[in-house]
């Protein structure tokens, strides 16, 4: 071919397929109005380039650059662009669609804009002074197109994600208004759709797109954050429902909260909706699920009827909720596998199962918001010893083997999102506590304590022999003195400023009501340049503070809206041994709302838990196991786990003599669903230990493990292999017929996957 001559079959092919999409175009309305926008973008970016591409075909224009290739680029772009729009139905995601089609608006562009310039070029010395004007105003139309505004506000908010920035509320709520995002209903549909094509993409194994769709799944995540704070349901005047009754998932007030496999809770109707569009995940942490049973949380159930009743609002008629304040549920209905589903941290089932699960659930409401029975109530148990404080109460019955455990149950559990009693958020009234099962007081600045029966029961006076208790740091505090203790901690005098830190961390260490005092009083902003302080033990002071101040749902965004994180890791990082523990157990506490996961994983405070994880003491590693364990919930997480060297670290704990077995194979689980993680298990030598916790381990330990080894089998030949040549094969199958539910369930998935793999083997080697 003549070079001046252009390939007019090239040329041809592409205007045939420009005028197919712009007839297709015009046919079909597209909805939403910002997908709409983008393709019409497309469209008259290709109604510019196609007059002069006619010109050319028709007067067989000579041309000095040949720009088949591009032609061709272009035909392939176009047809792109086509089967997009064919593609399309109102069952799809919103946000990926608009993406899609600003994306494929800038490739039609960018193409037709260099297509135009190298015929400007090339006609330059044969064509008239008019015909180079007309080109040249194609030209200039052509780029003057640009993205629709709801994909610039969506790419923003993706690259603020990307960058570990804080999301522009700005941008989330142009994004909900220019996408009709704004009903609870439509946020729903559109969770829905992005979770199906996250599920396309895996099975189609689309490295680039599956990576997109995961960014989207958490640009949701900030979407329903912000809803849930911006736009507060009122049931009645003046009277906001709490976001701790909404369903995660659909925003609204849950009427028949239920439980799923994964732990968490959700309203019946939104989640069944999910499950019946073959979704096998759990919206909010990404897990598997392993069944699909919908458990009634009728502890969740009673407390949003006690709220409603106390404020007078009337639940709708059919919401199954008439009888959730008169009777409470048999203690055994609520079953303790179900609960406990999740990789929780833990050691053996008690024998008291029932009563056990009734701890787990009825009173996750007290757990993660600020009583004694966990290390989130400050300072209980330092009393006499002088020791740091422990989630865990000291004092548990003898049949509690466990310290923790229920402090990692409690970060996970069904009720997740339960608020702190408080002036703000209106608690269970004294006459209706008869709905959560073994409560016998409401009084949340009271400390839980076992009896002898290993019933939780909560009184009136702590057990602690120390007179800490009954100090004059429980009374109640005044805004005026907290206030002149926050001028004390700008005192120039080291011993002053170490005092004031002191006492206010005893001020805020039982009582819930001088939590809210404290942390209105502005005292954080003062309490956080102390955690750089070279005295260690004022720095101790403080960070144990601002751990007790945690506890209240209020000052954990205060915390975090000051910038504590920083100077966190910093105390992890140089503090004493106490200072390092609290920080850790204050960054957990922290983790609980959804949205600090990702902004703490995101903060480097990944690294420094491993660190502390790594060659910290007994406590200071549970702690950091604690905090680790909440943070891998949220699965962009678990990369930032294991790429800060946990996994090394977790594999040498699963030695029985560290006693911290349950609490590495509980984390294991979680970054074995991931591929780096699965690598790093096998690398450092896990096999042989999960093989032998299978046989020996606990039964909590025995689920994590079977789980561990079914994620290692399922995804690599090798690592099946492996595992089968460490003896798997007979604990597998005692586990299948004597382990709880859950860990028979795994052992004899990994059973079939054995005989398949042989099976498998066998064939080849006959062929």
């Amino acid at each position: 071919m003549h070079t001046g001559q252009m390939d007019l079959t090239s040329a041809k092919c592409v205007l045939n397929s420009i005028s197919r999409l712009i007839h297709l175009v015009s046919c079909q309305a597209v909805k939403p109005v910002p997908l709409q926008k983008n393709c019409n973008n497309m469209v008259a970016a290709l109604r510019c380039l196609k007059p002069v591409l006619d010109d050319v075909v028709d007067y067989k224009i000579p041309l000095d650059e040949n720009p088949y290739r591009e032609c061709d680029e272009l035909d392939i772009q176009v047809n792109e662009a086509r089967e997009f729009v064919e593609k399309w139905s109102p069952k799809t995601s919103r946000i990926h669609s608009v993406l899609q089609s600003g994306e494929l608006l800038i490739k039609l562009q960018s193409t037709s804009v260099r297509i135009c310039h190298m015929i400007y070029r090339s006609s330059k010395s044969t064509s008239s002074a008019s015909v180079l004007d007309n080109l040249q105003h194609h030209i200039q139309e052509l780029q003057s197109l640009e993205k629709e505004s709801a994909t610039l506000y969506i790419e923003e908010a993706l690259r603020n994600q990307k960058d570990n920035s804080k999301p522009c509320y700005e941008s989330l709520g142009e994004i909900i208004e220019l996408l009709k995002l704004t009903s609870n209903q439509e946020l729903l549909k559109e969770s829905i759709a992005v979770e199906k094509e996250r599920l396309n993409a895996e099975v189609n194994k689309t490295k680039g797109e599956l990576d997109k769709i995961n960014q989207i799944v958490n640009l949701l995540c900030s979407l329903r954050d912000y809803l849930m704070k911006a736009k507060c349901p009122e049931v009645k005047s003046g009277v906001s429902v709490s976001p701790y009754f909404r369903c995660p998932l659909s925003l609204e007030l849950m009427l028949d909260p239920v439980i799923v496999a994964s732990g968490q809770t959700y309203e019946r109707q939104s989640i069944q909706m999910w499950l019946d569009h073959g979704l096998n995940v759990c919206p909010k942490t990404h897990q598997r699920l392993t069944h699909a049973n919908l458990i009634p949380n009728y502890t969740v159930k009673a407390m949003i009827a006690n709220w409603c009743e106390e404020n007078n609002v009337d639940l709708p008629s059919n919401s199954n909720q008439s009888n959730s304040t008169q009777s409470s549920p048999p203690s055994d209905y609520l079953l303790h596998q179900d609960l406990d589903r999740v990789c929780s941290f833990g050691s053996s089932h008690s024998s008291n199962s029932n009563s056990k699960s009734s701890l787990q659930t009825a009173n996750s409401f007290e757990k993660q918001n600020g009583d004694n029975s966990s290390r989130l109530s400050g300072e209980s148990n330092r009393c006499q010893s002088g020791d740091t404080e422990k989630f865990e109460q000291q004092s548990l019955a003898p049949s509690c083997s466990h310290s923790r455990s229920e402090s990692f149950s409690s970060s996970i559990s069904s009720t997740d999102y339960v608020p702190s009693v408080s002036k703000k958020v209106p608690g269970i009234p004294h006459k209706h506590q008869h709905a959560l099962p073994g409560l016998k007081n409401a009084k949340m600045e009271n400390e839980n304590k076992y009896n002898n029966n290993n019933n939780i029961v909560i009184t009136s006076q702590s057990n602690d022999a120390s007179p800490v208790f009954n100090s004059e740091h429980d009374k109640l505090t005044t805004a005026s003195h907290v206030s002149k203790l926050i001028e004390d901690l700008q005192s120039q005098s080291n011993e002053t400023k170490s005092a004031a830190a002191e006492e206010l961390r005893l001020l805020t260490k039982h009582n819930m009501e001088n939590r809210i005092i404290v942390g209105q009083c502005g005292t954080i902003t003062h309490l956080l340049p102390l955690l750089s302080s070279n005295t260690k033990i004022t720095q101790e002071h403080a960070v144990t503070a601002i751990l007790n101040l945690s506890i209240n749902e209020d000052n954990k965004t205060l915390i975090m809206e000051a910038g504590a994180i920083e100077p966190l890791i910093h105390v992890l990082k140089s503090g004493n041994n106490g200072a390092k523990e609290n920080s850790a157990a204050t960054l957990f506490s922290l983790s609980v709302p959804e949205n600090n996961k990702a902004n703490i994983g995101r903060s480097g405070a990944v690294k420094a838990l491993v660190e502390l994880l790594a060659s910290g003491t007994l406590r200071g590693k549970k702690d950091a196991a604690t905090a680790l364990f909440n943070l891998s919930i949220f699965h962009e997480n678990k990369a930032r786990i294991v790429q800060a060297g946990a996994v090394k670290f977790l594999v040498m704990l699963l030695d029985p003599a560290d006693g911290m077995v349950d609490k590495a194979v509980a984390l294991l689980a979680n970054l074995s669903t991931i591929p780096e993680g699965r690598v790093e298990i096998v690398r450092e030598r896990g096999i042989p230990f999960l093989v032998e916790l299978v046989e020996s381990g606990s039964q909590r330990g025995k689920e994590n493990a079977a789980s561990i080894l079914l994620q290692l089998s399922l995804h690599s030949r090798k690592f099946c292999t492996l595992i089968l040549q460490e003896g798997a094969v007979p604990p597998v199958v005692a586990l299948s017929q004597f382990g709880t539910p859950r860990a028979k369930e795994k052992a004899q998935q990994l059973l079939s996957h054995f005989r398949s793999q042989r099976e498998g083997a066998s064939g080849r080697g006959k062929s």
